[in-house]
């Protein structure tokens, strides 16, 4: 029991380390990339950074005068399904991000050409709250804002904490609607993004916003789920045993068989179902038409596989 306790403490202690790690690569990619260039990729920092930028007052005290209300209604409405780290999370972010604000300011870290005080030229962003310009590389600074923040989301759902934010708004809503959440929050996000045009009349800004938005998406699943990508395959075949056989003795994977009947025919059919990663999938396809070419197979891509031969059941 001590040992499981022992495990159990290491465990809690590297999730928060992973949170901190989290939130304080947030608070840089905020700070540091985003709010320069006057996006606004979602949530509640993205709109403190527009309110920022009109109303010059800090982003970290925009985000936190909206994230308590938010964390308190969605409590009260939706139960307490904001756990503590998720509370945890909103602390460090916002004490990440006002430290940044007070120690390294607004300046962009990507840009090209020297920063200067005064306008130069159309082509310059001012620097909020700042008064100097700079001549922005939008691309660049989008796709290193996009991955900063992809493992940064990545790292605080690892350690089991969740965005809160502006998706406790999504939430609501769709517990007094028929909305899928994933539309709710895509609804919710789009029109903080949008606000940038509003705000500042430039259409690039909401573009590379959503830029953001895909490339941290893609690093968020990468964090989380890692770099191996898995198959689910269900193959339905008149002559099972060939493929069986090469499947465990060649793959040296497990599967399952399953007897069945055809909706046309009603004839009995084998569909073996196997999990495999994407490299013993490509072989397991190529040998199929040598073995059966008339199987009837069905790849389905799949996020996660736990068990054995795979990742380990959680024990939470």
């Amino acid at each position: 029991m001590t040992a499981l306790n022992n495990k159990k403490l290491k465990q809690e202690i590297f999730a928060y380390f992973l949170l901190t790690i989290g939130s304080a690569l947030f608070a840089i990619g905020d700070v540091m990339f985003v709010n320069p260039y006057l996006m606004a990729p979602g949530g509640t920092y993205g709109l403190s950074n527009v309110f920022n930028t009109l109303w010059p007052w800090k982003i970290s005290l925009y985000a936190i005068c909206m994230d308590v209300p938010l964390l308190i209604i969605g409590t009260w409405i939706l139960g307490p399904r904001f756990g503590i780290k998720t509370i945890v999370s909103t602390a460090l972010i916002f004490l990440f991000t006002f430290i940044l604000e007070n120690t390294w300011g607004y300046n962009p870290v990507l840009h090209d050409g020297a920063i200067i005080s005064e306008r130069l030229s159309d082509s310059l962003v001012p620097i909020p709250n700042n008064g100097g310009w700079f001549q922005p590389d939008y691309f660049l600074n989008t796709v290193v804002a996009g991955l900063i923040y992809g493992v940064a989301i990545g790292l605080i759902f690892r350690s089991g904490a969740t965005s809160g934010g502006s998706d406790i708004i999504s939430m609501i809503i769709h517990k007094y609607t028929k909305i899928s959440l994933g539309t709710l929050v895509m609804i919710v996000d789009g029109i903080i993004t949008l606000s940038t045009l509003i705000a500042f009349g430039d259409i690039r800004l909401p573009i590379y916003s959503v830029i953001i938005i895909f490339i941290e998406g893609k690093v968020i699943n990468l964090v989380v789920d890692g770099m191996k990508s898995y198959r689910t395959v269900f193959i339905i075949t008149d002559n099972p045993e060939p493929i069986r056989d090469y499947i465990i003795n060649n793959l040296k994977r497990g599967g399952t068989c399953i007897t069945g009947s055809g909706l046309y025919k009603g004839n009995e059919r084998k569909m073996l179902y196997v999990s495999l990663n994407r490299t013993d999938m490509i072989k397991l396809r190529s040998e199929l038409y040598h073995i059966d070419p008339k199987a009837f197979v069905n790849i389905m891509e799949s996020s996660e596989i736990l068990g054995e031969g795979f990742r380990r059941l959680p024990q939470e």
